[in-house]
């Protein structure tokens, strides 16, 4: 279905998509909130361009709460929504790119790629162009629109920035081997929650999408395609098992790829410094990456972005996975200019500021699941602890309203997941059970502290980060290397006084 056919006569049908809600959100199926209805812009591979931005920020002030919110998968949420969303902005956010061309298709998740492609002076390959050929793919096999609303792709060109260890069903991670470039191919299953694995399957980039076809095609035939809730590519493979599901794959569709496992670990880069401001590996151009508090754009900084884009880039703004965004293609005469109208539109680049890994679910206001005010305690706590101490190093810190941990799904430095707490008087108290460092048999970490009020918790993150500071072996340990040296003593470090057992 292309723009120009969701015209009156259409209108009754894309009105029941619109009436149909499910747990997915997206622009044809928005979904119930505690705040309003949710709806959910997919932006394959993240890029949006300034003519998008001004649209986006019409749409959230007339329709919405006069904000937009960047998901952990590079999409755009708007919240708050009272009223249905006119039929006529529909078709524009189709013809500007930014609605499925088919709503049957809307819900699938948004393809995955790495914000600094075609600019990182490391990376092997663009993906940019195959996340493209992928949606098309997609938008042009109707049948497609039976795949579970969380099968999910991402593409890796093998640069700094990287996206390998994201959730995803299905990851492509680009390798240079005997001076070619080729894919490795990595596949989630097991128990929930398992990183992607590495099958050893390689294929060159130009057979790409007709693996993905194939790896989508015999997931279809093991699903029923009308259910409304399907099970995960995961399942499926745990089900019938890997070698089963490959040979299936390469039985039903013709083409080669070829297996090899001796391919050395590669480095695993701190994301967190996608921020701040790098060369790109286009001679005299630069990338500037913003810090977003929660995710967060008010529609007023959002047309200043897209102002501030045409005016010194190439026009085009690139969400991050990390809930922040890049601009680029700035001349390096700019820079100056640029990182001014940043900070008055009341943003940062700063890596060490507390907001730039602080990330937080939407809370209570927006989740009847979550137990806490997540956004609001994570904003306060930014405010009380920049006014106490400063940083030397990024420290990923997540609020997350219940155990689903929706707005982030990798171990961060501190999770304070959200817990009811009762009263003596039977009144329920928000509070926190406090995680920190990696326990394998754990979700979060290792648990610190539980049901710690958030007057409590100001204090104890405070004191944590302080004896991170003064204890450390080096300035270069990070907070998690500090953290997992004490996971079996670490309540021997004093914290001040303990909030709780």
């Amino acid at each position: 279905m292309c723009p120009s056919s969701i015209s009156a006569s259409h209108r009754e049908g894309v009105f029941a998509l619109l009436s149909a809600f499910t747990t997915c959100p997206g622009l044809f199926y928005p979904t119930p909130a505690q705040d309003g209805i949710l709806s959910r812009l997919r932006i394959p591979g993240g890029i949006l361009n300034s003519q998008q931005c001004q649209f986006i920020a019409s749409i959230a002030d007339n329709y919405g709460g006069g904000y937009v919110d960047v998901t952990n998968r590079a999409n755009i949420q708007i919240r708050e929504i009272k009223q249905e969303i006119n039929l006529e902005v529909l078709q524009g956010l189709q013809a500007l790119g930014l609605g499925a061309a088919d709503p049957n298709i809307d819900h699938i998740r948004n393809i995955m790629t790495s914000p600094t492609a075609g600019i990182d002076p490391q990376e092997l390959i663009d993906t940019r162009p195959l996340v493209k050929d992928w949606d098309n793919y997609i938008t042009t096999h109707p049948h497609f629109s039976g795949l579970s609303a969380k099968f999910s792709v991402c593409f890796d060109g093998g640069g700094n920035i990287s996206l390998s260890d994201r959730p995803n069903d299905i990851t492509f991670v680009a390798h240079l081997i005997n001076g070619s470039i080729y894919f490795l191919l990595y596949l989630s299953f097991g128990e929930k929650g398992e990183p992607p694995r590495n099958t050893g399957i390689f294929c060159k980039p130009d057979e790409c999408i007709s693996f993905l076809a194939a790896l989508a095609e015999v997931y279809l035939q093991y699903i029923n395609q009308v259910s409304s809730r399907k099970p995960r590519l995961r399942q499926i493979i745990t089900q019938i098992g890997l070698e089963s599901y490959l040979q299936q794959v390469q039985q039903h569709f013709n083409f080669s790829f070829f297996v090899k496992h001796d391919i050395p670990q590669k480095t695993k880069h701190d994301n967190l410094y996608h921020l701040g401001i790098y060369p790109q590996s286009q001679p005299g151009l630069f990338y500037i990456g913003v810090v977003l508090p929660l995710g967060r754009l008010e529609s007023w900084q959002i047309r200043g972005l897209a102002n501030l884009v045409t005016k010194y880039g190439d026009s085009n703004i690139r969400l991050t996975p990390w809930q922040n965004l890049l601009i680029t293609n700035i001349p390096q005469k700019h820079v100056p200019e640029v990182k001014k109208e940043i900070t008055a539109l009341g943003l940062t680049i700063k890596t060490n500021n507390i907001k730039s890994a602080l990330v937080a679910c939407s809370g209570k206001q927006g989740c009847a699941a979550s137990a806490t005010d997540t956004k609001s305690h994570a904003l306060a706590l930014a405010e009380y602890l920049e006014k106490r101490m400063i940083l030397d190093y990024p420290i990923s810190i997540h609020f997350t309203g219940c155990v689903k941990s929706c707005a982030k799904h990798d171990p961060s430095d501190i999770t304070l997941v959200g817990v009811s707490l009762e009263n003596e008087n039977h009144q329920l108290i928000e509070s926190y059970h406090v995680y920190i460092g990696e326990d394998h048999s754990q979700k979060f970490g290792f648990q610190l502290y539980q049901y710690v009020t958030f007057p409590q918790l100001l204090k104890l993150i405070e004191n944590i980060l302080k004896t991170y500071q003064i204890k450390r072996l080096s300035p270069k340990e990070s907070f998690k290397e500090f953290a997992n040296r004490y996971l079996s003593g670490f309540k021997e470090i004093s914290f001040g006084d303990s909030p709780a057992a």
